[in-house]
């Protein structure tokens, strides 16, 4: 596995395909990190799409929409899924964050995040608003995940340094 960014690095830019639901549509287009810059983002890498722990980590992160809003940061999901699957999870779900296609797996190789089995480690990075990254998190087995809590006071915490 490599090892993926170090705290302090420049994230290493990327585009991928995704959506986002809203309303009753779905909106598709292409997520470019470095046209997120002036916010905090914050890339969680999950397995897969309609997976139990998946499913609990993501519906957690979108029912805590307005916490990642009132501390300036959006949350992107990405999985080795295509927008398709990803559309009919977000549906299922009312999920309300953009769930990005890595269907190659390269921006998950780049982040040190690909595992034999299966295939992506559930893992949590921010980016802070000049594009720098902040915190991470990689799970070795990844049967749990950072709580939006923990996310929300390492936002926090970049904001105030």
């Amino acid at each position: 596995m490599a090892s993926g960014p170090r705290i302090g690095d420049t994230a290493e830019d990327f585009t991928l395909p995704g959506g986002m639901l809203s309303d009753d549509s779905f909106e598709r287009r292409d997520y470019t990190l470095s046209g997120a810059r002036g916010r905090a983002v914050v890339l969680a890498f999950y397995p897969g799409d309609n997976t139990s722990v998946c499913t609990r980590q993501l519906c957690s992160y979108s029912s805590g929409f307005e916490t990642f809003e009132g501390l300036d940061a959006e949350v992107w999901g990405i999985s080795p899924q295509g927008v398709d699957s990803h559309e009919s999870f977000a549906r299922s779900h009312g999920l309300r964050m953009p769930l990005l296609a890595d269907e190659g797996r390269e921006i998950a190789r780049a982040y040190g995040v690909t595992a034999p089995g299966i295939g992506v480690r559930r893992s949590v990075f921010l980016i802070g608003p000049d594009g720098v990254l902040r915190w991470k998190h990689v799970a070795l087995l990844g049967a749990t995940f950072q709580s939006l809590d923990t996310l929300a006071e390492q936002i926090s915490g970049i904001k105030t340094a």
